[in-house]
């Protein structure tokens, strides 16, 4: 099962504004998603009814299931400012 990404405006300006370390660590992240369906992910309740989260590390990126696979990166965020 191979997944796709589309990537919000504000998710893309963050990985374009992360350091290369980290931005590098995101997107290996989500390749690997992709490709094996492999990572850190968790359905989210309560304001974020609907969404998914993968986490790396402190980083987490906010995203919704569009379908089987399609998947709509809504934000990349630190992860004390990722559920305000």
């Amino acid at each position: 099962m191979k997944l796709h990404f589309t990537w919000s405006p504000q998710a893309l300006a963050t990985i374009r504004q992360a350091d290369r370390e980290t931005a590098l660590r995101i997107l290996h992240a989500l390749t690997r998603l992709a490709q094996s369906g492999e990572g850190d992910v968790k359905r989210l309740k309560g304001p974020f009814h609907g969404q998914r989260r993968l986490r790396i590390g402190a980083w987490r990126v906010r995203f919704e299931v569009l379908d089987d696979n399609t998947h709509n990166i809504l934000a990349i965020e630190h992860r004390g400012q990722a559920y305000r």
